[in-house]
């Protein structure tokens, strides 16, 4: 962690003024352009209140009731995560210890996305999107969640603009930084060196970053995106809030920085 936890009286006049910042933001989000598909939204019909039809094939070999399925399995996989994963109980420790409110069944929903993404932060909603279509597995729920989390923490804490390529870009690199990339996945996508590790994380941050961005802002080139994932990075990429770590795959990192929250403030308890 960059700092020692603040006095109760400091972090409640800090909660006052996020507040105050995170009303002013949501009041911008509803002047939002009618052109969704220009930020990303095209990615998550449901969220416009399209009806998915099923395809034929899906039809014919699954029935109607195949989502219903889905649905019912990314669900469970989320309740098991916020009871087991270390990952996502600190942060929801460290939601609940800014002055963010969590609640599953507000704050966390299974739906069926396009095919580029596996999940999402809606800001306008405040709500994590887990795709029950990509996602089918508990470890794969818990990267979701940990790096989605991230962002409403992002959100939870600073004046986040999401419009604002630059804060995109930053949120985008702590959660690839803290809860996608290692060794074994820069490996995995071909940009492992082991000759530089560290350098081999970050580029491995970067490109997660950048991939990211133009995912959900399709009139951003690779190269656009990339000029200002670098323009970011050092600062963004220092920042370790709230897991304090780059934890190692295969490792107690997670349980470690779990038990080391008290010592910074996030103490809340998860119910």
């Amino acid at each position: 962690m960059s700092a020692p936890s603040k006095s109760t009286e400091s972090r409640n006049e800090d909660r006052s003024q996020q507040s105050e910042e995170r009303n002013q933001h949501n009041q911008n989000l509803q002047a939002r352009s009618d052109d969704d598909e220009t930020w990303g939204y095209d990615l998550y019909p449901e969220r416009k209140g399209t009806k998915v039809k099923p395809s034929w094939s899906g039809y014919l070999i699954w029935g109607e009731g195949r989502r219903d399925i889905e649905k019912i399995r990314c669900e469970k996989n989320i309740y098991y995560c916020i009871q087991k994963s270390p990952y996502v109980r600190l942060l929801l420790s460290a939601l609940k210890s800014s002055g963010c409110d969590f609640n599953i069944r507000r704050h966390v929903s299974c739906e069926k996305c396009g095919d580029l993404v596996t999940g999402g932060y809606d800001p306008e909603t405040n709500q994590v999107i887990v795709c029950q279509n990509q996602v089918q597995k508990k470890g794969a729920t818990q990267a979701v969640l940990t790096h989605e989390l991230v962002h409403m923490f992002d959100y939870c804490r600073a004046n986040l603009d999401f419009r604002n390529i630059k804060h995109l870009a930053c949120t985008e690199i702590r959660a690839a930084n803290l809860a996608q990339c290692s060794f074994l996945s820069a490996m995995a996508d071909g940009m492992a060196s082991p000759f530089n590790v560290k350098k081999t994380h970050q580029e491995c941050v970067k490109n997660k970053a950048v991939y990211s961005i133009i995912a959900v802002r399709p009139g951003v080139t690779k190269g656009e995106a990339r000029s200002v994932v670098d323009s970011v990075f050092d600062k963004c990429y220092r920042d370790l809030e709230p897991i304090g770590r780059r934890c190692r795959r295969n490792s107690r990192d997670p349980e470690r920085a779990y038990v080391d929250r008290f010592k910074y403030g996030y103490d809340a308890e998860i119910d």
